[in-house]
């Protein structure tokens, strides 16, 4: 499959996706960025391990900006739950912590898991 097709194909495949089928892919990007980040510390790539920390931060980060704080307590939890992993994130690029990035992971596969039973 080509570039352009596969780029066709994942945009479709957002375009066409519920909420919550969207949620569930965030989850997914977010680990997938995580995974592939703490990789390339262990490798020693700093340059490519700082660029995908920033993707996963920033998915992270539409996580806590999609919450709607006025439906009550659940999502006023989930804010600080994303906040402490994004911190997590952050924490593990600034100072090169594969551990940071473990905990982030263990966390957002869980709230995946979470979030797909409940789509």
């Amino acid at each position: 499959m080509s570039v352009n097709a596969y780029q066709a194909y994942k945009q479709t495949q957002v375009s066409t996706a519920s909420q919550g089928e969207l949620l569930i892919m965030l989850f997914d990007g977010g680990i997938r960025f995580a995974k592939h980040a703490k990789k390339h510390l262990e490798d020693g790539d700093l340059a490519q391990a700082n660029d995908k920390l920033i993707r996963a931060q920033d998915i992270v980060n539409e996580l806590i900006l999609s919450l709607n704080l006025d439906v009550g307590e659940i999502a006023q939890s989930l804010q600080q739950l994303y906040t402490y992993i994004y911190e997590l994130l952050v924490q593990a690029n600034v100072k090169k912590e594969t551990k940071k990035i473990e905990e982030a992971i263990y966390m957002l596969t869980e709230l995946r898991e979470t979030w797909e039973q409940v789509v």
